[in-house]
């Protein structure tokens, strides 16, 4: 009489590390893409609303319409409270920054959605006109926004990228080179030269716009060349090393990797400069945006309630 498989404690062992490995991975996953999926899905809320507009009757003054604009207002009214947080210190108190800054763009998108809802997609009085186009405004505003503030952010809800930190970055990279294969003191100072060029601050937009394409240029440029010096300094130590004639591929390739990373870095160092000038430029502007999608709004209900 045959017996069935043996279950032994090992293959349990392993099924429970490769089940772990499966649900971080999927984890990872979900992490990585929460923010496109999330935008994918308001796209699609948007397109479903537009192409069935038709064969909804929906009003915008009664019954489902109306709450509809209640909740979408109300929405809009709360992106208010991640402002009020960072002003008042007891608020702060209440859970980390980036949570309060996923429900604020959370909320930026919803609300918008939800009143285009309760217009049905179609524009009405010149009072509801004005008050959903400064919505659409003040939604498409904080998508730019959240653009400009993954750019100077270690992720999107991560704590803020100071320029000191990246700084630091070049800084340990320009001890780490004294220590490769192949850079001589030719290269090192190339490499340091450019570094204190990304790290000066630009003084106006302008000069931070082009500061990052220039260098990008060069630095792309000078990659060749370094390596090129980088190259011969590795050969002409394999003539006289039998160790350096037997690891010359992976000397090659170790050094191209510090090149390739230590230029990302001096190249992230100057669009951190344009990205953080941007985002200053672009919250003026949010926020008078901001104040006129409120004022609206509220002409918007009253004109609706008096009239």
């Amino acid at each position: 009489m045959s017996s069935g498989p043996t279950v032994t404690r090992e293959s349990v062992t392993v099924s429970a590390v490769v089940a772990d490995g499966l649900f971080t991975r999927s984890l990872n996953f979900l992490e990585r893409t929460r923010a496109t999926s999330f935008f994918s899905l308001a796209a699609l809320a948007v397109y479903l609303g537009w192409i069935g507009r038709e064969g909804r009757q929906i009003s915008a003054g009664e019954g489902l319409g109306y709450w509809l604009g209640v909740t979408g207002g109300t929405l809009m009214v709360a992106l208010l409270l991640y402002s009020v947080r960072k002003r008042i210190p007891l608020l702060r108190k209440l859970g980390p920054t980036r949570h309060w800054f996923r429900m604020h763009m959370s909320l930026g998108i919803i609300g918008p959605i939800i009143i285009l809802y309760h217009s049905n997609f179609q524009v009405g009085s010149i009072n509801s006109q004005v008050a959903l186009y400064c919505t659409l405004l003040v939604a498409a505003s904080g998508v730019v926004g959240r653009y400009f503030y993954a750019k100077i952010h270690n992720g999107l809800y991560g704590s803020s990228t100071s320029l000191r930190q990246l700084v630091r970055t070049v800084e340990a990279s320009k001890q780490s080179s004294r220590r490769t294969p192949g850079l001589n003191a030719e290269v090192r100072e190339q490499l340091a030269s450019l570094a204190e060029t990304a790290l000066k601050r630009p003084e106006t937009l302008g000069t931070s716009a082009l500061a990052p394409v220039w260098l990008g240029f060069k630095t792309r440029w000078l990659y060749w060349q370094m390596r090129s010096i980088a190259y011969r300094n590795i050969d002409e130590l394999a003539e006289s090393s039998a160790v350096a004639r037997q690891h010359r591929a992976r000397l090659r390739r170790t050094t191209r990797q510090y090149l390739r990373r230590r230029l990302g870095e001096i190249r992230k160092v100057a669009q951190f400069g344009f990205f953080e000038k941007l985002f200053s430029l672009w919250h003026i502007i949010h926020v008078p945006f901001f104040l006129m999608m409120v004022l609206s709004a509220l002409v918007h209900v009253l004109a609706v309630h008096m009239y």
